[in-house]
């Protein structure tokens, strides 16, 4: 008879037994640990990365942008399509309910000029910090259990198989019912890649290809190309401020269809392209319009201004100033603003003032495509909704749910990411709780 004392073989060979596992510590799976461990059940909580929340972290680096304040009417239109669906998680989980969720970790909030919702601080560490201890040590319920460096590598049977850091084996777990918050595929060296897609199309869960959402986009410029070296090289990273983004309507709709984004911001210069707030909040519709064929940010840059304002400023005699000083001195028109004109206006619109006028309130940026996903601030597409019970509760395999990126919906920057997402793990953790 021989006998091992092999890590692996210990691991290989040794079920853990637990009522709920929730692969996945992103805000998703901590928020529906912390419904199910207020309420006494034990809670495992698996993870690939050495530490839980790091998306998290990443996301708070230049300001944790927890929700937004705007009415809960106008918040809910913030999911496209899936904002019936969505209105459903924040039934449970509003922007009130996370500032009072902060606040009862001693994390106070305040109201930006924006309308977003930031810890006092701006960071997101002493939150997620106080978070853990509460789960580690909670004052009501049981502790949730840690088990770090756990990848999951899919079911064997009705066992949870995962590959733990350092060993050559595995680990199975049985549970009573499981939690997946895994993440799409946006920055993947936090731990969320999109391995777990074949292991759910496997078990017949309809799944929407992963895609980049709140994302950059390549630009085309005229040469069909990208930018020119000399813009790229002089104003990449330059914010072009105070201008209105419309997306129009669809080929064969009436001319007087009205666009299906419009809305005033800033956006960047990038490299390749265009990034920023205002790009990302039109990113679902310049998608479609790739996917249809072709897609252009038709900017206004000068909102605040009437088309005859701008025609009559162009129009002014500019005697023997150059163009780029009469535009700056009637329209106050410099900088990349400027820059853009000479880089994407065809040379006769230059001098010709109707066209010019038209342009700066209809310019036109023809984008190419998307930047990858590894890049993306998210994804769109993941598990269909449809394919879940409203509860998120997986109706191909009973006693599995999934919540949080890695579900098929998505929402521009703003809050409502975060608040979607930790929405979704309070309602995963309330149907657990009916099905124990």
């Amino acid at each position: 008879m021989t006998h091992s004392n092999s890590l692996s073989d210990f691991v290989e060979a040794t079920a853990l037994h637990v009522d709920v596992a929730i692969v996945g510590g992103g805000p998703a799976g901590l928020m529906a640990a912390e419904v199910l461990s207020r309420a006494g059940v034990a809670v495992h909580l698996f993870d690939a990365m050495p530490s839980v929340g790091r998306k998290f972290l990443l996301a708070g680096k230049g300001g944790l942008n927890l929700t937004h304040s705007e009415p809960s009417d106008v918040f809910r239109t913030r999911f496209g399509h899936r904002q019936k669906l969505v209105a459903s998680w924040l039934e449970g989980l509003d922007a009130q309910a996370i500032r009072d969720w902060a606040a009862s970790l001693g994390i106070d909030t305040f109201v930006g000029s924006s309308g977003r919702i930031f810890p006092v601080d701006m960071k997101a560490a002493p939150l997620l910090r106080a978070w853990l201890h509460r789960l580690r040590h909670p004052l009501v319920g049981v502790p949730v259990h840690f088990h770090m460096r756990h990848r999951w590598q899919g079911w064997s049977g009705d066992q949870l198989v995962f590959e733990p850091a350092g060993t050559a084996g595995t680990r199975r777990v049985q549970a009573k019912a499981t939690l997946l918050a895994l993440g799409g595929a946006s920055w993947p060296h936090l731990g969320s890649d999109g391995a777990w897609v074949p292991w759910l199309a496997e078990q017949g869960v309809t799944i929407a290809p992963l895609q980049a959402a709140n994302c950059g986009f390549d630009v085309m410029g005229r040469d069909g190309l990208g930018w020119t070296e000399h813009f790229s090289s002089r104003f990449a990273g330059h914010p072009v401020k105070s201008v209105a983004l419309r997306v129009d309507a669809l080929a064969g709709q009436p001319s007087s269809a009205a666009p299906r984004f419009s809305s005033q911001g800033e956006f960047v210069i990038t490299q390749t392209g265009v990034e920023g707030s205002l790009v990302y909040a039109a990113g679902a519709f310049l998608r479609e319009d790739l996917h249809r064929g072709s897609a252009h940010l038709a900017l206004d840059l000068l909102p605040h201004k009437t088309p005859e304002q701008v025609l009559a400023d162009v129009s002014w005699p500019r005697g023997s100033r150059s163009l780029s000083s009469h535009l700056k001195s009637r329209l106050g028109i410099d900088g990349v603003k400027m820059a853009l004109i000479h880089e994407l206006c065809p040379a006769q619109d230059l001098t010709d003032p109707k066209a010019l006028a038209r342009a700066l309130k209809n310019f036109r940026i023809r984008l190419k495509n998307p930047r990858p996903v590894a890049e993306a601030i998210s994804t769109a597409g993941g598990v269909a909704l449809e394919a879940l019970s409203s509860d998120l509760m997986v109706l191909a395999r009973p006693g599995v749910f999934c919540a949080g990126e890695m579900l098929d919906w998505e929402a521009p920057t703003g809050g409502y990411l975060l608040t979607a997402s930790l929405a979704s793990g309070w309602r995963a953790g309330q149907g657990i709780l009916k099905v124990l």
